[in-house]
């Protein structure tokens, strides 16, 4: 099974972009991934993973992403049909309440097994969560995107997203975030699940 798994590089005040790391982690420990880490640009990140399906045609389609305030691994329900966020995007893009796909239905949901990798990560003792909010920032213009080539050809293939927490770290007795190699166990169970 060909599985094309995504992350970004950093943006604003992330320094560093644990899902970037995560990818790189599984480039080099197992090579039968497809694996791309995108820009955090609206339109670049689209266009990088949209070329990335057409080339590669995989069988299952995982993008990852930050949200740094979560403390769990957040599985992702829905892809919403907006861009709006506070912040611009690396390419000093803002957008507010700007439609992704002029002619695209409002939402897509997820068809990655949410139930099956959410017990899964339980059971191994990983904080983890079905989200139905991906915001909308480019982690859920990516999770749209890929949806919406997925559906526009017809194919019934598992594609969805995956936030993960920040890195940890400890603040005086407050302890925030998660352990890379804990976010890389939880990114391989669900792999393991699709295969």
């Amino acid at each position: 099974m060909r599985m094309l798994i995504t992350g970004f590089n950093p943006f604003g005040k992330v320094e560093v972009n644990p899902s970037q790391l995560i990818v790189q982690r599984l480039a080099e420990s197992r090579p039968d991934l497809l694996t791309l880490v995108l820009p955090t640009e609206y339109h670049a990140a689209a266009d990088k993973i949209c070329a990335a399906l057409n080339v590669w045609r995989p069988d299952a389609v995982i993008s990852l992403g930050v949200a740094q305030n979560r403390a769990v691994i957040g599985l992702e329900r829905i892809a919403v049909n907006v861009d709006d966020a506070s912040i611009p995007d690396n390419g000093d893009v803002l957008k507010t309440g700007d439609l992704i796909e002029a002619e695209g239905p409002i939402a897509y949901w997820s068809t990655l097994p949410l139930t099956a990798m959410l017990a899964a990560l339980l059971e191994r003792g990983i904080p983890a969560a079905i989200s139905n909010h991906a915001g909308t920032f480019v982690c859920n213009h990516v999770f749209y995107t890929a949806r919406h080539w997925v559906e526009q050809r017809g194919l019934n293939i598992p594609c969805g997203f995956i936030h993960v927490p920040g890195l940890s770290k400890t603040e005086g007795d407050v302890t925030t975030g998660m352990p890379l190699e804990q976010m890389v166990e939880a990114v391989e169970i669900c792999l393991e699940l699709l295969a």
